[in-house]
């Protein structure tokens, strides 16, 4: 599995195995949302920040070949639903792990709603692209939602580690899960899990702040980093974003290290 474990190395830190993701794949679900307008734009500003890599579609991935300046993992996203459907949680393939490859990715990822009237769809698919994954050695991002009519709170931590388990035991070699709102709980995920498990970062916050104590207090959980979407790349300074997020996870500043970086008092 040599070939998985140099892609791994593409789209995280070698010396601490955390990550920075940004997603860019809303476009499909929502349509050109505010700060996805100019994808080429979009995806240089969170590259310059420091971003390990980028989820996109693989329409998209023309646009984000850089050509020049810093390097950045290609993640391409393989699931779509819009939310002009009668049920934007129900997620189909998009994509193949072997048109991933051609497009030159270094991993890709698929969404799941667990809970779904449509999970066992969902479970099936990801079951296929994992085993295709282990077939061509293509590192595995799993995004993990906990949505259904049985789900009170997603981000309860019941169903949040329940999901990060179930893409565990599928094969998921990164999972992606709600924040379950502090390190305690958030531990619990991580312990049940046994690969890396990233934050998302939601609906576009009212507070940086707040984003940043999310995200600090998931790594002294023991969590692998981030992929955050909306709360970068809709930021009024993408970039400054990316490297104050990018200063706790790798470098392990505390929150006001970072804010004083995203407010530009302290230059990275």
């Amino acid at each position: 599995m040599i070939g998985k474990q140099i892609r791994m190395e593409r789209i995280m830190n070698r010396e601490n195995g955390r990550t920075l993701i940004v997603p860019m794949d809303h476009g499909v679900s929502a349509g050109p949302i505010p700060g996805l307008v100019d994808m080429k734009s979009a995806i240089g500003k969170v590259v310059d920040g420091g971003a390990n890599a980028i989820v996109i579609h693989k329409g998209v991935v023309r646009m984000g070949h850089r050509g020049r300046g810093k390097d950045v993992g290609l993640i391409v996203h393989l699931s779509a639903s819009t939310s002009l459907s009668p049920d934007p949680n129900s997620k189909v393939l998009v994509c193949t792990v072997e048109e991933a490859i051609k497009l030159g990715a270094d991993g890709v990822s698929i969404h799941v709603n667990i809970g779904a009237d449509d999970e066992k769809e969902m479970l099936r698919d990801f079951g296929e692209i994992s085993k295709q994954c282990q077939t061509w050695g293509m590192p595995l991002l799993a995004m993990m939602y906990t949505r259904g009519k049985n789900i009170q709170t997603e981000s309860d931590v019941a169903v949040v580690k329940h999901s990060a388990r179930v893409a565990m035991e599928l094969g998921a070699d990164l999972v992606k899960v709600n924040y379950t709102g502090d390190a305690e709980s958030f531990r619990s995920v991580v312990e049940g899990c046994g690969v890396p498990v990233l934050i998302a970062g939601g609906e576009k916050a009212k507070s940086d702040v707040d984003v940043l104590k999310n995200i600090q207090n998931s790594i002294l959980a023991g969590g692998g980093g981030v992929s955050i979407g909306r709360n970068v790349f809709q930021h009024k300074d993408p970039t400054r974003m990316i490297k104050a997020i990018k200063a706790i996870i790798h470098e392990d500043a505390g929150v006001e290290e970072a804010t004083a970086i995203l407010e530009g008092k302290v230059e990275r």
